[in-house]
């Protein structure tokens, strides 16, 4: 068995795909009414539910250059939850308000 990638559900496909196309760099591959593909290993699904608790999974995005990915992020919609934690990483929503972390490379 091997990972095939990961599904983002969302309720706004065109949002997210721009949001998380813009922060990641990454070109559609494949769209159909329900399901965007963003490069070769990330895909959002349409459903009818909005997110109502905490992610049990999330993403670790990593940087170079902390400050820059941060206002990067919030220019695309994305929301910071706390503090930074020792220096490294912090936890941060999409415009949906699912759960990612930036972290120092």
């Amino acid at each position: 068995m091997r990972l095939g990638g990961i599904v983002i559900d969302t309720t706004d496909l065109e949002l997210q795909a721009r949001f998380w196309s813009g922060l990641l760099g990454l070109e559609i591959t494949r769209r159909e009414a329900d399901w965007i593909t963003l490069g070769p290993g990330l895909a959002l699904q349409l459903v009818p539910e909005a997110r109502t608790v905490k992610n049990r999974i999330h993403l670790d995005l990593i940087t170079d250059n902390f400050p820059q990915a941060m206002a990067h992020a919030t220019e695309l919609g994305a929301t910071p939850v706390g503090e930074i934690h020792e220096g490294l990483w912090q936890v941060w929503r999409d415009p949906e308000g699912n759960e990612f972390c930036i972290c120092m490379s």
